[in-house]
């Protein structure tokens, strides 16, 4: 007797798919599957998103979310562009990213707080208060001669702060992946990672997939310097932070000091690549990738934290204490924001798609691999 799959569907899933940009889904797809033959990312032993299309309009929320699949798709617009219902699927397979984000966020509440528009003031007041406190009333040692931040805002004040949220980040993380891993082995979709890891780390630090789009070439150098110049700042950061903690090091740096240079290069790398990425989502105005609040919230984040940060330092430079202080406070607000809320945004990506294409290699379905081809390369 032949088995019987037997499914839940859920039809307020659909409706939170829809309402996190994925447009008309239920009266637009025809499930012709144009958009699989049109992916030339999908693996061809499990190509999307066709089915990940259906798994939302049926409200199987439990399929969608834990599938891997999601992760692989990296929002070329190529599919888009080939729909021939204009149903979206790049936008579809994006929101089911943010809801994947959200189900599986630890603690779930933040997931919800980040996703939603509402949330921004609370988002922005909790490091508003942390730090408006931390001006007013922490333990000062001699104010140095000269203007610095660290006359109202301590270093070991900040260092303390910012590594405790650091470790708080990480702690996050690995619980949000767990349940996420666990979605995954209850859909049978979890393969050995391991195996896999070492592929999705090299496709992930050359964009390589991005380099393969048609229709979103734009989005490669973006979301290339943006990743390099964050990774580079960070490096920086931590670096300098532990050579303070350990009394080899002393801020603000001098000019020249390598350190001090190779963080100025990097924030301007990351202006550089948001702003690619920002003038291609103005330009693009919603033809082949809608951008939602969760969009923004993350890319005008980054951009704030480098902006701010070079402002200050150029501030600080001039001696300009009336506005210096006021700038420095946004951009520690900005920080602790990017940072605190990774897990839950889109920031998240790093870490969900880097696992997802390490079990897709892990498990012969190269997530290197091109598929089929719906139209010639322009």
């Amino acid at each position: 007797m032949p088995s019987v799959l037997q499914v839940e569907p859920n039809p307020s899933f659909t409706r939170n798919v829809i309402a996190a940009g994925a447009g008309d889904l239920k009266k637009c797809c025809l499930e012709c599957g144009v958009c699989t033959a049109a992916c030339d990312l999908a693996p061809e032993e499990a190509p999307f998103p066709r089915q990940q299309m259906i798994y939302a309009q049926w409200g199987l929320e439990e399929k969608a979310l834990g599938d891997p699949a999601i992760w692989l798709c990296h929002g070329c617009g190529d599919c888009t562009a080939q729909c021939p219902k204009g149903a979206r699927p790049g936008d579809v397979m994006a929101a089911l990213r943010r809801e994947a984000i959200k189900a599986y966020a630890f603690p779930r509440f933040m997931g919800e707080l980040v996703a939603k528009p509402q949330g921004l003031l609370a988002l922005l007041a909790l490091p508003a208060l942390i730090f408006a406190a931390i001006a007013l009333w922490a333990p000062r040692g001699n104010p140095a001669p000269q203007l610095e931040f660290a006359n109202m805002f301590p270093i070991p004040t900040l260092e303390a702060l910012f590594f405790t949220v650091s470790g708080l980040v990480v702690v996050m993380f690995i619980l949000s992946l767990r349940r996420m891993l666990a979605a995954w082995s209850r859909g049978g979709k979890r393969s050995g990672i391991l195996p896999g890891l070492l592929p999705a780390f090299r496709a992930v630090v050359t964009h390589e997939r991005f380099a393969q789009c048609r229709q979103g070439r734009r989005r490669y150098l973006g979301h290339f310097l943006t990743f390099w110049g964050f990774t580079g700042l960070a490096l920086m950061g931590t670096t300098v932070g532990v050579g303070t903690m350990l009394g080899v090091m002393r801020t603000p740096l001098p000019l020249g000091s390598p350190f001090k240079l190779s963080a100025n290069v990097c924030a301007v790398v990351i202006l550089a690549g948001a702003v690619i990425l920002l003038a291609d989502r103005f330009r693009d105005a919603g033809k082949l990738q809608h951008s939602t609040y969760f969009d923004w919230f993350f890319v005008l984040t980054l951009a704030g934290v480098a902006f701010t940060g070079v402002l200050s330092e150029l501030l600080r430079l001039g001696q300009i204490a009336q506005v210096m202080y006021g700038v420095y406070f946004v951009h520690l607000v900005l920080i602790f924001a990017l940072f605190l809320y990774a897990p839950y945004s889109k920031f998240a990506h790093l870490l969900y798609r880097t696992v997802a294409m390490a079990c897709s290699n892990g498990s012969g379905k190269s997530a290197t691999s091109q598929g089929s081809t719906f139209a010639e390369r322009g």
